[in-house]
Parts: structure tokens; C-alpha cells; sequence
């Protein structure tokens, strides 16, 4: 079985390098594309409303992700409190824009990490990871002196900075990256990054570069790879047709992509007439059918009903 990527770069001392790198970039942070320059080391905050330790919100074996992600056992996802984007429709508005969550040491994220570990999950899934990414690389060394031998997936919203990206490189094993926006009005008006766009893009060719089009074992369990994530809007607020062809034409038409329906009209969306709905069938069709104009046939769709969970359908299987 193949191993993990940072157990590598954990011996050859680069994990180290690489963590004492983004530690000390806390003290004026320019992590993200905020570059708030907080110096979070005296817990001065920023945008992500974060200080010097980790706020996690929960952890769980969790069976809702992409097939191969979640496989039969679960991923293990960590959700971390806070955001660098500030989503209007946000689900998980409570835990990423509000201050709910506990503040932990590495110690305790190290622990998280084994005890999904021990619990048979296939990965350990950091869920909005960008703001933490210092703690959770300061946390890992510890957790893989004392056994941690799986996977690690970044799951992210795609507001990344490239460079931190690259520091990256023999790190993480799957990406798992939200596309969310063409345009960066759209994306100023619902999630406050009118940036987004430049920074997703150059983010996910970064990703792309390291890890490729996903691999599976003989289970069909993601072992490395990167994984696209889009969320279709209401109205075609998010830019379905210059996101797919960006991703036939820039990375690579055997993407994987998870085209999602699950959009939910919460949080502030009252106040936004035009996304306090859910799509419709068209709508969803109407993106399926462009994803598949640019040849992109590998991923998952789901239930053109806007089901919430996915279905797992296979478009073109993996051979």
C-alpha cells in the first residue's frame, strides 16, 4: 500500500522546515489572499477571527463526502471553526462565521487525528484548513511519531494564496477544493473575496501540478489526487460554463469533478432575493449538460431533484 506523502517529508526533515515556516509567518499573517498581517502570535486578530491556536468545531467519522473519500468506513473530518471567505448562504454559518468551537493545542489536534485514525477512517479530512494550516503542520509531526499513517485531505473553500499552496508539495495527498465563482463581483456580493476567482484558479493548477487526476486502491478509496468541487447557485450565479471550461482547458478534461446540488438558502440569503431559493431540476440540468460539453465525464452527480447528499453516481467510471 502506498504510503503517505508527509511520512516522506517528516523524515527528510522538509515538514519540519515547512512548519516552522508558517509559525513564524503568524506574526504577520499572509497566509491567505486577506494577507490581513495580524500578528496572531500575540492572538491580534484578522479576518478568520483566529489567534495562535486552532478552533475546532467537531470531529466524527464522517460518511457524507464523495464515495471514495467517505469510502465504508468514514472519513475523518476535523471542522474547523472560522473562515477566510464570509459566504452569505454559508450552512455551516455557525461554527465558520461565529464564534463557536474550542480552542485547542497540538496535542489535542494530534489526538483528533489518531482517534479517527483508530476508528478505521480512511483519511483525515480537514475541513476549511486555510487560516489553521500552521497548527494543523504543527500538530502533525506529533501525531505521526505516535502512528498516524493515513491520507490527509485538504478540504477547501479555494481561496487559497498559490504560495502557500506550493509549501504544500509533498504534504498533502487530496485535495479536495471548492470552484466556486467566475466572476468577482458575484463572488465580492455573496462571499466577500472579489478576488476569488484570480487566486482559485492559480490555486487548483498549483494543486493539480502536485497531485493530479485522483488515484484509487482496489477498493476505490482516494489515495491521492485532487478532487473539484462545484456548487451550483441560483441564476447561474456561479459561473458554471467559464468555470468548466476553465478546468477542461487549463488542468485537464480527466478531472474529477463532484457537481453539487445541495445549495441551501440560509444565513443571511433573505436578504439576497435572487439566492433565497433552492435550484431548480433545469438549473442542474442545465449545468450538467455544460460540464459534459467540455468533456469533462469523470466525477460524481447527483439527484437533479437538488437532493442533498450525493448520489455517487460515477459519470465515467475509473479504470
Amino acid at each position: 500500500m502506498t504510503q503517505p506523502v508527509y511520512l516522506q517529508s517528516y523524515q527528510n526533515g522538509k515538514l519540519k522546515e515547512i512548519s516552522q515556516k508558517l509559525s513564524s509567518s503568524l506574526k504577520s499573517c499572509s497566509i491567505c489572499p486577506r494577507k490581513c498581517k495580524a500578528n496572531r502570535l500575540k492572538n491580534q486578530l484578522g479576518f478568520c477571527k483566529t489567534g495562535i491556536k486552532a478552533t475546532v468545531y467537531s470531529f466524527m467519522p464522517h460518511h457524507g463526502e464523495e464515495p471514495p473519500i467517505s469510502g465504508e468506513n468514514g472519513s475523518g473530518t476535523i471542522f474547523f471553526a472560522h473562515c477566510n471567505m464570509a459566504c452569505v448562504y454559508c450552512q455551516n454559518y455557525e461554527f465558520s462565521q461565529l464564534d463557536t468551537g474550542k480552542e485547542l493545542t497540538a496535542n489535542k489536534l494530534a489526538e483528533m487525528m489518531l482517534q479517527l485514525q483508530s476508528l478505521g477512517c480512511h483519511n483525515i479530512n480537514l475541513v476549511t484548513p486555510t487560516h489553521v494550516l500552521p497548527q494543523i503542520l504543527k500538530a502533525l509531526p506529533i501525531a505521526i511519531s505516535a502512528g498516524l499513517k493515513i491520507p490527509l485531505c485538504y478540504n477547501t473553500s479555494g481561496y487559497e494564496l498559490p504560495e502557500t499552496i506550493k509549501l504544500l508539495n509533498g504534504i498533502i495527498d487530496i485535495y479536495l477544493a471548492d470552484l466556486r465563482y467566475a466572476n468577482k463581483e458575484i463572488s465580492l456580493k455573496y462571499s466577500g473575496a472579489p478576488d476569488y476567482p484570480k487566486y482559485s484558479q492559480a490555486s487548483l493548477k498549483e494543486m493539480h501540478r502536485q497531485v493530479g487526476i485522483p488515484e484509487f486502491d482496489p477498493q476505490g478509496i482516494i489515495i491521492r489526487g485532487l478532487i473539484i468541487r462545484h456548487l451550483v447557485l441560483p441564476n447561474n450565479l456561479s459561473g458554471t460554463e467559464e468555470i468548466m471550461r476553465f478546468i477542461s482547458k487549463e488542468l485537464s478534461q480527466g478531472s474529477y469533478i463532484s457537481l453539487m446540488s445541495q445549495y441551501l438558502p440560509c444565513y443571511k440569503t433573505k436578504e439576497y432575493p435572487e439566492i433565497s431559493r433552492r435550484i431548480n431540476c433545469d438549473e442542474y440540468k442545465q449545468a450538467q449538460a455544460i460540464m459534459q460539453k467540455y468533456g469533462l465525464e469523470n466525477g460524481w452527480i447527483q439527484d437533479a431533484r437538488g437532493s442533498e447528499s450525493l448520489a455517487g453516481i460515477n459519470i465515467k467510471p475509473n479504470t
